[in-house]
């Protein structure tokens, strides 16, 4: 898979070419849905973000500035749904920080204290704006590279690491005043 090859697919689709966009579908739903669950902990409501993301893409595809890749393009698109879906949820933007696997090695305790680690980081990271938080979304749970965060965001590399610093920062100081972290 390759910049030029979804370059090429959305060129395809506005032939209208449908299997074109099915091939762009397939490519990018899994991270599309993964970035929705993430930020706001409601499969379903991640489902129905994920739909509307690419029924907005197919809508928007003339758009499309093939100067820049189709992946930051869609993932904007799919941040920017899920936090509007949270504004109009009326809630926080909920992160799960739950691992989707348990090391078979893992003793109860260790698989307790796993599982008050994540809680511990989810509920230090409700406390934090959207622009923090999704920051370290894109980082840490998505593996963005900084300059891929700043191609989501619309914003440049060097403010993807100023504010994932911050972030960092402050995840540290709500972690500390949660006591769940020492001063050492």
């Amino acid at each position: 898979m390759t910049e030029n090859d979804d370059a090429l697919l959305v060129r395809r689709c506005l032939q209208e070419d449908e299997a074109a966009f099915g091939v762009l579908v397939q490519r990018y739903q899994k991270a599309v849905f993964n970035v929705a669950l993430r930020m706001l902990k409601d499969h379903q409501e991640a489902q129905e973000v994920t739909q509307a993301v690419f029924v907005k893409a197919y809508e928007k595809l003339g758009t499309f500035d093939e100067r820049f890749k189709f992946f930051s393009w869609i993932y904007r698109m799919a941040v920017n749904a899920a936090l509007n879906s949270a504004k109009r949820s009326r809630r926080f933007i909920a992160l799960s920080a739950e691992r989707d696997y348990v090391a078979e090695d893992f003793t109860p305790h260790e698989e307790y204290e796993e599982s008050e680690t994540g809680a511990s980081v989810q509920r230090a990271l409700m406390t934090m704006k959207p622009d923090y938080r999704v920051v370290i979304i894109l980082k840490h749970f998505e593996g963005l590279s900084y300059q891929e965060i700043g191609d989501v965001l619309k914003v440049p590399e060097k403010t993807v690491k100023s504010r994932l610093f911050s972030a960092r920062q402050m995840l540290k100081d709500i972690l500390l005043k949660q006591g769940y972290l020492s001063n050492d």
